[in-house]
Formats: structure tokens, sequence, C-alpha cells
């Protein structure tokens, strides 16, 4: 028994030894390990500290402007803004003179370590965010992060991305504008307290998840005050006279007795007729001349989205999406990676001289010497927004066709856009030969203009809708007598004032001096988000609950939404830009008001009750009417026992079609998460058949599979088996 237990001791022993070997062997391989790292991380920093930290907003521009400083440099992105106001609280200490307590951004830690590492490895900082107020202000937030002096020359700014401009703007570095930064901060503040104090009263008194923004509300109320218009509109009725004379020549009556030309009915219609077909026509004057008409100004923003939505069908947000793609770079085949366009926000019209230069150039070059233009365009705005040039394209020699095949559908399609109306802009007027004929017949005066383009000028390049219009006017004398070949008598009525489209608003918010151009999209997209408007076709209208909201704010915060202050803010906080005037006191000043309407709403406010719209359907769970409700993603069917029965289920419609799998009906769907519209079984989840496009009804010949409608341009019906091929093309003009 004792030789087996020294046996047992001896084993241990061996074992611990080794243990301790190999422990021993471990240790010395970490220290190994411990010591390579400090020397790698040594030789890191050692490499770094000779490096120039360079922080930009979007990955990106960050590897773009990468390639092109190369390993002096470390170009990082901060990914937007890094600290903002708390999104749980308003964020904002009124009795502390408005003073802002800003945070870091909520997922923004990875990014942040990042940044202070790569900063404190550095030997120097340089902040290159995008060069307007929110790009100054976000190089200020980097600045308190990073340590960084921000009256020190660390802000670079540059207006387009290329290798020699971002060059140029690294030697040229500049202090922090504190003026940008306050005119920013101005506005986040403004916008925080106002829609941080009035949604609260919006859920009170009318539904939960409602917000009201500063100029947001003054854009609803422009939207609804214009579909007021259309319903109070009372159509009138008028008539048209036109006499042919063959050959296309038509005449318009423009006079009776030398006054302007109204008939307002069919009898008056039938007795001016009558009179004319007694007498006779003849030609009363003839006047030539000649006109020019001057290119349109390069894109700024507004202008930009304008065009983009009448010309390519572009929502604003969509433009400005592209237009960033364009702006921070793509990379073109066989040549690299370019920024195509310069900076996107912008309220100017102002191009620099090397730019008109080089269009000069490519101009002459391209079309000849008596196409160039000297055209001067000059700002309607204040000279403030004059720090950007216009948006045009970076290397006027990079036609759109050129690059194609490197640009996706969008980004060619606006590239497109911005290059020919910027080439246009330095181009020639275009010139016309016109004619205006007065043709009478008694007492009563027809006129027909015409006009005949001699020089295509800038319109070579840009092509509107009136280059088709042209109207021909034969060679005529005064005094010639002319032949009737039929007199034409058209009723009308006067038509109401049309919805806003995204370009018209977008148009009118900028007349009405209400927000900037670069809040235009979001400012759309919050007001469809919240279901205050909805798009109908390309216009946008006002929903009840926009109508409800507005008529709150109209009654307690009249200054909210009315436009005429909120322009008179925008000059205010624009003054703030300038540096005349201070920002804390423009917030003080419009908060002496505001607090005092804010406790009369509170007060007098009676909550909206929403009509309720019973449907056919009765809860299964309580056995109470089911009511329809409005969603986020459109309407669904809720117990009107809430909140003592919570049951909700969406509303079904038939398709009329069968399932192929179980024979029960295939019904239309929204999915829960995205809202987006599918076909499926209403037997599920027993049957789980369902399709993204519409199902026909019919099988496929080939495989047997349900056959869908298609929703390209030239197939009318698909199978819905992903490896059978049949399709069905659409008949020719439909």
């Amino acid at each position: 028994m004792a030789a087996r237990t020294a046996t047992t001791d001896n084993k241990e022993k061996k074992t611990t030894k080794k243990s301790s070997s190999a422990a021993g062997k471990t240790a010395s391989t970490a220290k190994k390990t411990s010591t390579a790292k400090k020397a790698a991380g040594k030789k890191t920093k050692k490499a770094a500290a000779g490096k120039t930290l360079l922080v930009v907003e979007s990955p990106s521009k960050a590897k773009i402007i990468g390639k092109y400083l190369g390993s002096r440099y470390k170009v990082i992105a901060s990914v937007g803004h890094v600290r903002d106001l708390p999104k749980s609280r308003l964020g904002v200490d009124i009795d502390n003179d408005f003073e802002p307590e800003y945070i870091n951004i909520r997922g923004k830690g990875d990014t942040i370590r990042e940044l202070k590492s790569e900063a404190a490895a550095a030997s120097k900082v340089m902040l290159a965010t995008d060069p307007d107020r929110e790009g100054e202000a976000i190089s200020w937030h980097l600045a308190y992060l990073l340590g960084i002096d921000p009256d020190s020359d660390c802000r670079v700014m540059f207006n387009e991305i290329n290798k020699q401009t971002v060059q140029e703007a690294l030697r040229e570095p500049k202090p922090i504008d504190r003026n940008l930064v306050d005119a920013q901060q101005a506005r986040r503040v403004l916008d925080r307290l106002v829609g941080y104090q009035i949604s609260p009263l919006l859920w009170k008194k009318v539904s939960r998840g409602l917000s009201a923004g500063r100029v947001q509300s003054a854009a609803l109320k422009l939207i609804c005050d214009r579909e007021n218009e259309i319903r109070a509109f009372v159509p009138e009725e008028y008539w048209r006279i036109a006499a042919d004379f063959g050959d296309g020549f038509v005449a318009e009556l423009s006079r009776i007795s030398g006054k302007k030309a109204e008939v307002k009915n069919k009898e008056q219609t039938e007795a001016i007729c009558d009179e004319l077909a007694q007498g006779s026509y003849s030609v009363k004057s003839i006047t030539e001349g000649k006109r020019r008409t001057k290119p349109y100004a390069p894109f700024t923003t507004s202008s930009m989205q304008q065009d983009a939505s009448i010309k390519l069908g572009f929502q604003t947000s969509r433009t400005m999406q592209v237009a960033q793609q364009l702006y921070e770079g793509v990379s073109l085949k066989g040549i690299g990676a370019r920024g195509l366009v310069t900076y996107i926000r912008t309220d100017s019209v102002r191009v620099s001289s090397q730019a008109k230069a080089s269009a000069a150039s490519y101009i002459e070059e391209k079309f000849g010497k008596s196409y160039c233009g000297n055209n001067v365009f000059t700002n309607r705005n204040k000279a403030m927004q004059d720090a950007h040039e216009a948006i045009r394209p970076s290397d006027i020699s990079l036609e759109p066709e050129l690059i194609r095949d490197s640009l996706t559908q969008d980004q060619f399609k606006l590239y497109d856009l911005i290059w020919k109306r910027f080439v246009a802009s330095q181009m020639a007027a275009a010139e016309y030969d016109t004619v205006a004929a007065a043709v009478e017949n008694g007492r009563y005066e027809f006129r027909a203009n015409g006009s005949r383009m001699v020089f295509d000028g800038w319109r070579k390049v840009y092509k509107t809708a009136s280059d088709d219009n042209e109207v021909k006017i034969p060679v005529l004398s005064e005094g010639q007598l002319l032949e009737l070949s039929k007199l034409i008598s058209e009723q009308n009525f006067t038509q109401p004032p049309s919805r806003y489209s995204e370009a018209g608003l977008v148009k009118e918010m900028e007349e009405k001096n209400i927000g900037r151009p670069s809040t235009y999209a979001a400012i759309i997209a919050v007001l469809v988000n919240r279901r205050y408007i909805k798009r109908v076709k390309k216009a946008l209208e006002p929903t009840k609950l926009g109508f409800d909201v507005i008529g709150i704010l109209q009654d307690y915060f009249a200054d909210i939404v009315d436009v005429a202050f909120t322009g008179e803010m925008e000059d205010n906080l624009d003054g703030v830009e300038l540096g005349e005037k201070e920002w804390k006191k423009v917030i003080a000043d419009f908060y002496k008001g505001f607090s005092e309407e804010l406790k009369i709403a509170d007060r007098e406010v009676e909550r909206i009750e929403k009509e309720v719209v019973l449907s056919d359907e009765v809860c299964e769970l309580c056995g109470r009417p089911m009511a329809v409700k409005e969603g986020r993603f459109g309407n669904f069917l809720a117990c009107t026992g809430y909140p003592e029965c919570k049951n909700t289920k969406p509303i079904v419609k038939s398709t009329g079609v069968k399932c192929p799998k179980c024979g029960r009906d295939i019904v239309e769907k929204r999915g829960r998460k995205t809202g987006k519209v599918f076909y499926g079984c209403s037997g599920y989840p027993e049957c789980d058949v369902s399709y993204w496009d519409r199902p026909t009804g019919r099988m496929c010949p080939d495989c047997g599979s349900m056959l869908l409608f298609s929703k390209t341009k030239t197939i009318a019906v698909k199978c819905s088996n992903p490896e059978c091929k049949y399709k069905e093309k659409k008949e020719s003009g439909k």
C-alpha cells in the first residue's frame, strides 16, 4: 500500500514539474508576445506621430480623399454629428439663458473612441466637415471632444472633391467660424423648444406620436390653405372664340370695341359669331421683331430640387441623396474616384472665374465661339449665402455620356441635368424672329403671335418644353383680306388652384423664406411620415389629421404657422450667421411670447374626438364591433373595446384569386415592419403561399405555377416560379 502511494507521489511530483515547466514556457511566451505588442504599438504610434489626421463626415468621402493625400495623412469619418441634444428630454436650460445641454450621441461610442485614439497619435488634427452650418457645428463639437482649440487654424473647407482642391484647402486652414456655429445652435435650440413643448400638447389633445416643428408647421399651413382655396373655389363659365384661316394660321378674339374680350356664356358667343359671319376679315397690322432669351442660372439647391422633380420625377429626398453621392465621389472606370459636382447645399448662383474659363474653352471647342456667352447671374438672397458656388460639374470635360457606365441610373440622370444646366448657363442667348398679327372684322379684333428660332444658343444643350411650341404665321401684308376657314367657339370654366407638387412647394417655401433649401426634403418627409399630408399622384394633399393639427396651431400658436413671421425669424437667424445678432437674444425674444401661448393652449384647447368609423366585422375576442383606424402603413381594424380589449387585425382585400395549394382566397397583405404590400393565402399559417406581385388567377402553360402581373414597362405577365422563364409582353401602346 505504501509502495503504491510513493509511486503515486512520484508521479504527482513529475506532473507538477511538467506543469510548472509548461507554465513557465507559457509565461515566457506571453511575456514575449506582450513585449512584441508593446514594440509594435510604439512603432505604430511612432509612424502615426508624423501623420496629420483629417476628419471628414462621410466614410465614402474619407476613402476618396485618403487616396488623394497619400501616406502622410490619415483620413477618417465622424459619420455625421457626434454630439447633440438628448432625445429623452428638452435638453435646453431655459433658466440659464437657453444653454444647450449636449451629450455624446448614443451609438457613437466606438466612433468617438477611434477619433480620440487617432487624434492622440497624430502630429496635427484638421477638421474637414461639410462647408455649411451643420458642418461647422460638427467641427466645433469634434474640437471639443478631441481637445482642439477652435480658434486655431484647424478648419479645412473645400467646395468640390478633387485632388487639387483638397490639397489647396489644406494649405489654407482657418479657425472654426463661431458665427456659423451659433447660427446652427440657434436653429437647433429654437426647433427643440417648439417641437418638444407643442408636441406633448398635441398628444393630449389629438393623438400620441404627433409633432409640431417650427418650419414644418408653416409648410403644412401653406398646403392646408391651398386645399381650402380649392374647396371654396366656384368655377365661372367663359368662352373662347378663334378664327381659323387655314394652313395652321389661327387667331384668337382679343378685343371687342377696343376693350378686352370677355365672353361669358353661350348666348353671348352665338350673338358674336352671328355678327362675325356678316363681316369680312382683313389684316389690321403686322409687327415684326426680334427676341432673345437668356439661359437659366446654374442650379442652387432649391432650383435643382424643383427641376429634378419636374423633369426626372424625383422626390426632394431622392434628389438630395443622389446629389450627395455625386458630390462625395464616384469610382470612374479608367479614371479613379472623383467628386463629380460641387457642394450641393447652396443658395448662390455664383460661378468661380476658373470654372467660367473652363466652360468658355469647352463651349468654343465643342460648338464654336458664337455659342460662348458672358452671362451675369445675381443672387436674390443675402451675401452670407454666397459662401459656395452654384452647383456645377467639378470637371466640365466629364460629359455625362462618357461616364454613363460608371454611374447608377439615378446618378446619371441627375448628373446629366446638372451638367447641361451649367454648360447652358455659360452659353449665348437663343434668338428668335417674332411676328404679331392683328386681324379685324368690324368692332372685333383677333390676334396671333408667332416666332421662329434663328439661333439656338443655350437651347442646343438645355431643352425645355417651350422649344416645341413655335407658332408660324404666313407672310401677310396690312389691309390683306383673309378667307375664313371656320370659326371656333369653345366653352371653358375657370379652374381652381392646383395642389402643390413637391417642386411647387419647394418654390413657394423659397419665395416665402420658409426654412432653407437643405431642409426642404426633410420637412416634406416629416409631414408625410406624420400623416399630416399624403401624396396623391404627384400632388401633396392635407389629411384630416393635418387639418386638426393646423387648426390648433393657428388658433393658439399663430406665429408658428404665420408665413411672414417664419420668414422674419429666418432673417433673424441669418443675422446670427452674419454676426449681426446674438443667438441667445434671438431665442429669448421669441420665447417670451411663445411660453405664454403654451400656457393658454394647455388650459383652453379641448381634446379633438376622432370620428369612429365602424366596420362590418365583430371582434372575435370580446364580441364588440371593430372600427377602422389609420396607421403608419394604412388603415387597419381595432376593437372598440380598447383599452380593455386591444385586438387589432389588418383590413383584408381579396384579389378574387384562389390559392393553388389549398383553394382559399389569396388576399392583399402588408408586412408588419416594412408596410410593403404582398399577396398571401388567407389560410396562413396553415398555408404559406405568398407572392410579391398580384396573382392573375391563371396558371403558367410551361410549368403550371401561378402567373403574376408584372410591374415592368415591357412585361405584362410573368411566372411566379423563379426557375421558369415564361413571360407575356405588353401589347404596343398599352
